[in-house]
């Protein structure tokens, strides 16, 4: 059944967002402004690892167990967070997150439960429907954090404390929401004759479709960590980074039940190749910082939308799941660190040709790749 790996997945990310909004806070106040960044830091990492974990579990505990384990484990993390915000050495707050994001990475590749427990003619709507449910998750998770605050204040704990307690009940309401998922057998890459020709060009396929993927992140994460510089150096307020970023948000996930109809209809190969395209498109547009700056925007998100699930789609029940989610979030930390920097020496423009060097080559070989032996539906 679909329900509860979706709503699972939306806990997920709410509690995700509550608590990364509030630590970044707690540590300003507390340590210091310039080392607010660093219980996000320890979030990605955490979902980094974890994916890895949550895969390995995965191999012997079966997806449905997987899921739940990395979700338990998350709640431990919440638990840790809000025992940091009461007053209790703000180590713990760094540990919580790290969990937390061990929790995280269970949300993501839930994705490829709901792929299980779907007909195969709708298993790239199933995952889109995750994703699209993991956005719910995250625009409603922020419209609780005030009267969370006001809880805590009512149970006599720091007003501080209140989205940490969301963010716990978040968790664990996912926990018990992933408790009804049925998945199938742990991932495992198909059994291929690898004396038959096609046994290489399938595996090449899955290789091309994880490159997708992480060219996708890094090139999206790379140019999105520098939009808000770029909006305060042109004077632009809050509100119009606002409407830039909900611009990018939407383009990200809004249109993911259409990705995954695309990808259902005629495969992951032309849908990557069109998130491909429009990824160097969007980075063009982008570069010229003119009136297409904040469509552009919308469609480096979609573009990042199609080549996400359509890798996706193709990675479906391969022993690369874990690892390539795992490589995406290490390439996002490393993004975010080095994207401020590479703007500073040549603005867009520079982060534009990284972004046309590491995806060309990456496209001109997915449009050469005949369609793989591997049927997809």
């Amino acid at each position: 059944m679909l329900i509860p790996v979706v709503l699972a997945a939306a806990l997920m990310n709410a509690a995700m967002v509550a608590a990364s909004a509030v630590s970044t806070i707690l540590i300003a106040d507390d340590l210091s402004p310039a080392l607010a960044g660093l219980p996000n830091t320890a979030g990605v990492l955490g979902t980094a690892v974890g994916a890895m974990v949550v895969g390995w579990w995965t191999g012997r505990l079966g997806r449905a167990h997987a899921l739940r384990t990395g979700y338990g484990v998350g709640v431990s993390g919440g638990a840790l967070t809000v025992l940091a915000a009461v007053g209790a050495p703000v180590a713990l707050l760094f540990l919580g997150m790290f969990l937390l994001g061990v929790g995280n990475a269970a949300s993501l590749l839930s994705r490829y439960a709901a792929a299980d427990v779907v007909p195969a003619s709708r298993r790239a709507w199933a995952m889109s429907t995750v994703i699209w449910a993991s956005t719910a998750g995250a625009a409603g998770g922020p419209f609780l954090m005030a009267p969370s605050q006001s809880f805590a204040t009512y149970l006599g704990l720091p007003p501080v404390a209140g989205p940490f307690l969301l963010a716990v009940a978040a968790v664990f309401a996912a926990l018990v929401a992933s408790t009804y998922i049925r998945a199938g057998q742990p991932a495992a890459e198909p059994e291929l004759d690898h004396h038959e020709p096609s046994a290489p060009s399938r595996r090449t396929s899955v290789v091309l479709a994880a490159g997708v993927m992480i060219v996708g992140h890094l090139v999206m994460v790379a140019l999105m960590t520098a939009v808000p510089v770029h909006a305060h150096l042109h004077g632009d307020g809050l509100g119009v980074l606002g409407v830039m970023l909900s611009a990018h948000t939407l383009g990200m996930f809004a249109l993911s039940p259409l990705t995954g109809w695309l990808i259902d209809r005629s495969g992951p190969r032309p849908v990557m190749l069109a998130g491909l395209v429009l990824l160097l498109v969007s980075a063009l547009l982008i570069s010229q910082a003119g009136l297409a700056f904040t469509p552009a925007l919308f469609l480096l998100g979609y573009a990042w939308n199609l080549c996400y699930l359509g890798g996706s789609a193709q990675l479906a029940g391969t022993d690369l799941e874990s690892r390539v989610e795992s490589s995406i979030w290490t390439v996002a930390a490393l993004a975010t660190a080095a994207s401020p920097w590479l703007f500073t020496l040549g603005g867009f423009p520079v982060l534009a040709v990284i972004s046309a060097v590491v995806a060309v080559p990456l496209l001109v070989l997915v449009a050469r790749r005949t369609t793989p032996a591997r049927v997809w539906r």
